[in-house]
C-alpha cells in the first residue's frame, strides 16, 4: 500500500476527499485504487480565521511500483503496516494472580493469557455493570460504597473519566492497546484522531468484553475480591489472602493497585515493600460553559458540527517556580464525585462518547513536591491528600457536597457569591464557600496566578467559571520501587509493580503498556529461571 501524508481538509470536506486528493497527488484514477483507510487525523486550529484538518491515509493502488517509481514527493512513500505482536505460547502450571482490574491489570491478564498463562484478576469493585449502580445511587445520594464506586471496581477509575487515550509515547504496544479496545467494541476512529476517547458510557461495554476475551483465553476474574494481605517467604511471593480469609498460593504476583488503593498502601509498607514518595499534583475542577470555549478555541467555526466541541491544554510556572497545568479535559462532560474513603471529598472529570453535555470542565493542578509533604514517610503525600479531602468533605457540609467557588471571586478574594452563568454539574450538589480555607496558601497562590496568565492564552478562560474542590488523585503520592531488569519489587522477588498506583504511568494508555510489559517480564523470567 501506498501512504499518503499531509492532506489537508476544510471541517465543511467530506472524508470523500481524502480519497479525491490522494489520488491527484499520486496521479492515479479513483479506480485503481481498490482500498484505503485513514491512519492519522488532526485539527489545526492555530489560526481562527483558518481551521482545517489534516490527515495521513494508505492506498491499495494498482502497479504500485511503478505508481512510486515517477512520484516525486517527501509525503508520499510505501505504507509499512504494524503487525500484532504474536507471542509463542507456553505449557506451565505456574500461576499468576493479577491484583487489580484497571488498564494495568486489564492488559497484563490478556497478555498473560495470550502468553498461555492462565492468570487469575481480583478487582476489590464490582463488575462494571453492578458498580455502575452504586455510582449512580451515590451521585444521587451520597451514600458511597467504600469497596465500589468511581475509583474502585472494573475498568478501574479510567471508566468513569471519559476514556480518554493520550497517547505521548512512541512504545509499538501502544497500538496494540489501541487495537484491542476497537476488537472489544471501542470506535474505531481511536485508531487514527489526534486525542482518542472512547467515552464512559462505551467504555463500560469495552472493559466487559475485554474481560470475556481474558477469560476465553484461560484467565479468570473474580469481583468484589481484595487482596487484603500476602505472605512472603525467604523473599519471594508465597501467597495472597482475599477478603481477610481465602488464601492463595502464586509463583508471581501484578500489583496494579491504582492510584487510590490506600489500605493496601498501607499494608504493602507494613510488609516492608521499598516504596518511596513521588511528586504528584492537586488542584480544582474549572467548569465552563461549553459554547464558551469552542467560540475561544475555534472563532467563527465553533458552530460547525463536524469539528466537535473544543479542547485545551495549557500550562503555566509561577514567579516562585511550582508548575500549573490544565489535566483531563473534558469537552462537553461533567465534575463527578470521586471519593472512595468515607468522610473524605474528591472529585474527577468525566464526558460520555458524544461530549454533548452543557458544560466544558478540565482539572488544573499545581504541582506538589515531596518537600511539601512535612514528613520523610513514604506515604506522607497520601496522607497529605487525605488531610484536604477531609477539609473539602467538611466544608462541603457532608453528605459528598462538594465546596465550589466562582473563579472570579477566587481570584479577587472576594466574599462566596451563588450565582453565576455556570450551572455546576456536580452531583449530589455543591457549597458555595470560599476555598481558600481549604487548599493551603502556597496552592492558591499557584491556582491564582495560573488560572489568570491561562486567561490570557484561552480568552474566558478566567471569567465566568465554577471551582469545584478538590481534585487530588490526578496521579500516585507513592511509587513501588522496582528492579528495571526484572520488572520485579526490589523487596520481594515474584511482585511486578505496574502502572499508576505504583508509580509509573499517567492515563488510561501508559498504565495498559506498563501491564503489557509487566506480563513479557513474567514471561521471560519463568522461561529463564524455571525449566520450561
Amino acid at each position: 500500500m501506498i501512504e499518503v501524508r499531509n492532506i489537508k481538509l476544510s471541517p465543511y470536506d467530506k472524508t470523500d476527499e481524502i480519497l479525491k486528493k490522494a489520488c491527484k497527488r499520486m496521479r492515479v484514477a479513483k479506480e485503481n485504487v481498490s482500498s484505503w483507510k485513514i491512519l492519522k487525523q488532526s485539527l489545526d486550529a492555530r489560526k481562527k480565521s483558518n481551521i482545517f484538518y489534516i490527515y495521513s491515509a494508505c492506498f491499495e493502488v494498482k502497479n504500485e511500483d511503478e505508481v512510486l517509481k515517477y512520484i516525486n514527493d517527501k509525503h508520499i512513500f510505501r505504507y509499512e503496516e504494524e503487525n500484532e505482536t504474536i507471542y509463542n505460547k507456553i505449557e506451565t502450571d505456574k500461576k499468576v494472580i493479577v491484583v487489580g482490574f484497571g488498564p494495568g491489570g486489564m492488559f497484563a491478564a490478556l497478555t498473560l493469557a495470550k502468553m498461555g498463562f492462565a492468570p487469575i484478576v481480583f478487582e476489590r469493585g464490582a463488575d462494571v455493570d453492578k458498580r455502575f449502580g452504586h455510582v449512580k445511587n451515590f451521585w444521587k445520594t451520597g451514600e458511597l460504597n467504600p469497596q465500589s464506586n468511581v475509583q474502585f471496581g472494573e475498568g478501574g477509575a479510567g471508566t468513569f473519566s471519559d476514556g480518554k487515550l493520550t497517547n505521548r509515547g512512541k512504545d509499538k504496544r501502544m497500538r496494540q492497546v489501541f487495537v484491542d479496545f476497537v476488537e472489544c467494541g471501542a470506535p474505531n476512529e481511536i485508531l487514527y484522531v489526534h486525542n482518542p476517547h472512547i467515552g464512559t458510557d462505551l467504555l463500560r461495554n469495552v472493559v466487559k468484553n475485554i474481560r470475556q476475551k481474558i477469560i476465553d483465553l484461560g484467565g479468570k476474574v473474580c469481583f468484589e475480591s481484595q487482596v487484603t494481605d500476602i505472605e512472603i517467604e525467604n523473599g519471594k511471593i508465597q501467597s495472597v489472602v482475599i477478603n481477610d480469609s481465602e488464601k492463595i498460593y502464586c509463583d508471581a504476583l501484578v500489583l496494579a493497585i491504582g492510584h487510590s488503593a490506600r489500605d493496601t498502601f498501607e499494608m504493602l509498607h507494613s510488609k516492608k515493600i521499598n516504596m518511596s514518595q513521588k511528586p504528584f499534583a492537586m488542584g480544582v475542577r474549572i467548569e465552563h460553559k461549553k459554547c464558551k470555549i469552542d467560540v475561544a478555541q475555534f472563532g467563527k467555526f465553533s458552530e460547525n458540527t463536524n469539528i466537535g466541541p473544543a479542547e485545551y491544554k495549557l500550562t503555566y510556572e509561577t514567579s516562585k517556580g511550582r508548575g500549573v497545568y490544565t489535566f483531563c479535559m473534558c469537552p462537553g462532560g461533567y465534575v463527578v464525585a470521586a471519593a472512595s474513603e468515607e468522610g473524605m471529598m474528591c472529585v474527577n472529570g468525566m464526558s460520555n462518547y458524544k461530549r454533548d453535555g452543557e458544560n466544558s470542565n478540565s482539572a488544573v493542578l499545581v504541582q506538589i513536591d515531596t518537600k511539601d509533604f512535612g514528613s520523610e514517610h513514604p506515604l506522607a503525600g497520601m496522607y497529605f491528600q487525605r488531610s484536604l479531602e477531609k477539609k473539602a468533605f467538611d466544608a462541603g457540609g457532608g453528605k459528598y457536597f462538594a465546596p465550589a467557588q466562582r473563579v472570579d471571586d477566587f481570584l479577587n478574594a472576594n466574599e462566596k457569591k451563588e450565582v453565576c452563568k455556570v450551572l455546576p454539574t456536580y452531583k449530589p450538589g455543591v457549597k458555595f464557600c470560599d476555598l481558600s480555607e481549604i487548599l493551603p496558601e502556597f496552592m492558591c497562590d499557584a491556582l491564582r496566578e495560573g488560572i489568570v496568565h491561562m486567561g490570557k492564552k484561552l480568552h474566558g478562560f478566567d471569567s465566568d467559571a465554577i471551582l469545584t474542590a478538590v481534585e487530588s488523585r490526578s496521579s500516585s503520592p507513592v511509587r513501588i520501587e522496582r528492579d528495571k531488569e526484572t520488572g520485579e519489587s526490589l523487596s520481594v522477588k515474584g511482585i511486578y509493580p505496574v502502572g499508576e498506583g505504583a508509580g509509573y504511568a499517567g492515563g488510561i494508555v501508559s498504565a495498559a503498556v506498563d501491564g503489557i510489559k509487566a506480563a513479557e517480564k513474567i514471561y521471560d523470567n519463568i522461561l529463564n529461571f524455571y525449566d520450561l
